[in-house]
């Protein structure tokens, strides 16, 4: 399985956020700072922002700080708000399965086993667990 840039880019901004939580920072600085163009970000902030996982604020002083603890956001959570499709293969959506072999399938029941077992072991990560070598990711990403 693949992410999305969407996802990727989302995780990545909730990492940086997670480093000062209760801080404010800029789309501009999280973008220069974890590779991300900036406009995209602003496309992730604000489906973050929709899902309750982000506040911003405009203006001067204005930017982007999480909602929420580390500690509550799960890792599943995000890839599965975040990800347009889950559908790791065309029999997984029954309203465009076109497959004559679906009804007898094995590999449809096994990838569907895979995306569950994919997706329990990011549920068991936190946001927290991400930014867990703290000091390590801040000098990585310091200016």
């Amino acid at each position: 399985m693949r992410l999305t840039r969407f996802t990727d880019n989302a995780l990545r901004c909730l990492t940086f956020l997670a480093l000062e939580p209760g801080h404010t920072a800029t789309a501009h600085a999280i973008a220069a700072r974890m590779g991300m163009s900036e406009d995209h970000l602003f496309k992730v902030i604000a489906r973050l922002s929709d899902l309750g996982y982000v506040e911003t604020h405009r203006g001067r002083s204005g930017g982007v700080r999480l909602l929420r603890r580390p500690d509550d956001i799960r890792i599943g959570d995000v890839v599965r708000e975040t990800e347009d499709n889950m559908a790791l293969v065309e029999c997984f959506t029954p309203e465009t399965n076109r497959c004559p072999i679906a009804p007898a399938c094995v590999l449809a029941p096994a990838l569907d086993r895979a995306l569950r077992a994919f997706l329990g072991v990011l549920d068991g990560l936190s946001l927290a667990d991400l930014v867990r070598p703290r000091r390590r990711l801040a000098a990585l990403l310091a200016e």
